[in-house]
């Protein structure tokens, strides 16, 4: 089973948004999720400490394919444990389900689990504090008019600039509705009403209105 100790050299010394801060955080609340779902520990511990291990480099060319970086990474590390096949499997599956904009959607309780706490990251203090830190490393402002196009579809109209807030409306303020536990589903509740009241008022402010 890799330690945590182990996974803090498969994370940069700092990341402001895909950090060993932010696999601890995943780590605490993944199991705490199995633990109330019923997860498979190993497994779930396993996927969250080699999810982000390859190529989730905050800015990172690799970094809208991480997901399958990391499972091949995950894969080498697990067989050189000795590892069965299937638990192996197990975990890249979690892996590669992962991501919000994913083309493989989480199947198995322990991939539900790893979604799900993973996103719980996005949303709340941290989410905003999360998405901010993006900015700042893409050299995105914080915030930029959404078109009415980008409002309805997620598509932006020509030279339209992305912010957080384009983010929010995108995938952030819609993180609850794809959380898959009950458990997750519970917490995310608060999360993301704090979440929306920033980015409403962001807006807000922006426009001039309060």
């Amino acid at each position: 089973m890799p330690t945590v100790e182990q996974a803090r050299a498969w994370y940069p010394d700092y990341d402001p948004v895909h950090g060993f801060d932010h696999i601890l955080r995943v780590l605490r609340m993944a199991e705490r999720l199995a633990q109330a779902e019923g997860g498979d520990l190993e497994i779930v511990r396993a996927a969250v400490l080699l999810h982000d291990a390859s190529g989730a480099e905050t800015g990172g060319e690799k970094r809208s394919e991480h997901q399958y970086h990391s499972a091949e990474f995950a894969k080498k590390i697990l067989e050189a444990e000795g590892w069965p096949p299937e638990r192996i499997a197990a975990v890249q599956h979690c892996i590669r389900a992962h991501r919000f904009r994913g083309d493989e959607a989480p199947q198995t309780l322990e991939a539900k689990i790893l979604f799900d706490a993973d996103k719980l990251d996005v949303i709340g203090a941290f989410g905003v504090a999360r998405t901010i830190a993006y900015d700042v490393v893409m050299g995105w402002p914080f915030y930029a008019e959404a078109s009415d196009r980008f409002r309805l579809t997620g598509v932006k109209v020509e030279d339209e600039t992305h912010s957080s807030y384009h983010e929010f409306l995108f995938k952030l303020g819609k993180i609850k509705d794809r959380l898959h536990t009950q458990t997750a589903r519970q917490l995310a509740e608060g999360r993301q009403k704090f979440l929306n009241a920033y980015f409403e008022q962001l807006d807000a402010e922006a426009r001039g209105e309060i």
